[in-house]
This record gives C-alpha cells, structure tokens and sequence, in this order.
C-alpha cells in the first residue's frame, strides 16, 4: 500500500507519500487511480497535508475545492488559512448554479457546476484538489472562477501524476504539488 514512484521531501515524504494507495483499473481498465483515503484517515498525515497545502500560496479570499477530495482538503486549508471555502460540483447536486463547465478526462468527460453567489468579482481563490492527472479538472474549475470575475492566485495538490502532462494544460499558473509520480 504505498504510492509506486511518490517523491518529495520532508514530512511529506515520510508521512503522507507511504499511505498513499495504488488501485490498478479504477475507475476503468487501464487507469491507476491513486486513493488518497489513508491519507485522511491518519491523523499525523492529514495535518501534515493540510498544512504543506496552506503553505503553498499568498493568503486567499476563498479556498475552491473540486468535488469530491476536494472538499475536505479545501475546507481544512481554508480553516488554516482563514479563508472562505466554496465546492465545485458535478451536476445535479447544487441547488442554484451561477455556470458550468464541461471538460474532458483520461477517461472519459463529465461537467462541473459552481455555486450562484460563491464568488465576488476581484476575489482571490486558492484552487485544491487531491490529484493533478491531465488538468482537465483543475482547468475547469479556474475557467468557472475566472469567469464568475475571482482571479486563481494558486493551484494547490496533494499529488501529481507528471507523465500525463497537466502543467501544460494548466501554462502560465502556479501550480505546487506536494509530491510527483
């Protein structure tokens, strides 16, 4: 149970790389999917995850975080960083929605929805996500804040997968992962 190929340094390294689990062919063949659930579920981990995520940027506004793993790392850095906290979700589970963006994954495509009045025009948004694969998820959670008017300061993850190439997608951002597979 640990993460093939995880590097980075420091407490990182040691507490949270080794919890991170490996899952052959999910959600479809072919696709390693990398479960960070341990990692929540260690106490010692998750502190030391939330804060190396709140270290990563300049103090946000709103901490944005994608559904779903987004959501409780988002809330925690918020917290830390005494921000608001605001969750993009897939459709269907918002009661009022101010936009919506579809975008494509490593298998397949799907649809994120923002919140109607999450985001004031000038705001600064910290955007967290677990797992940086293609980008497509992140890029599509900066196009909803940025045309809601709110300006990404930052992309925090916990884990980056660099052979699937998402830095390119995601040119010209600040993006910080805490490890790299």
């Amino acid at each position: 149970m640990s993460c093939s190929g995880c590097h980075a340094v420091g407490d990182v390294a040691t507490s949270v790389a080794p919890l991170i689990r490996d899952v052959p062919d999910f959600p479809h063949v072919g696709v390693q999917f990398k479960d960070l659930t341990p990692v929540f579920a260690d106490p010692t981990a998750f502190r030391v995850t939330v804060d190396a995520l709140a270290a990563t940027a300049a103090p946000p506004d709103v901490v944005v975080g994608v559904e779903a793993r987004g959501f409780l790392l988002g809330a925690a850095v918020a917290y830390a960083r005494g921000a608001g906290v605001v969750g993009v979700r897939k459709p269907g589970k918002l009661p009022v929605v101010a936009d919506r963006e579809a975008y494509v994954l490593e298998y397949g495509s799907t649809v994120l929805e923002l919140p109607d009045g999450a985001l004031r025009p000038g705001q600064q948004v910290l955007v967290i996500d677990d797992v940086l694969a293609t980008g497509g998820t992140v890029a599509a959670t900066c196009a909803l804040v940025e045309r809601a008017g709110a300006t990404v300061g930052g992309i925090a993850v916990v884990l980056e997968i660099t052979a699937l190439g998402a830095r390119g997608r995601l040119a010209g951002r600040d993006v910080r992962a805490l490890l790299q597979a």
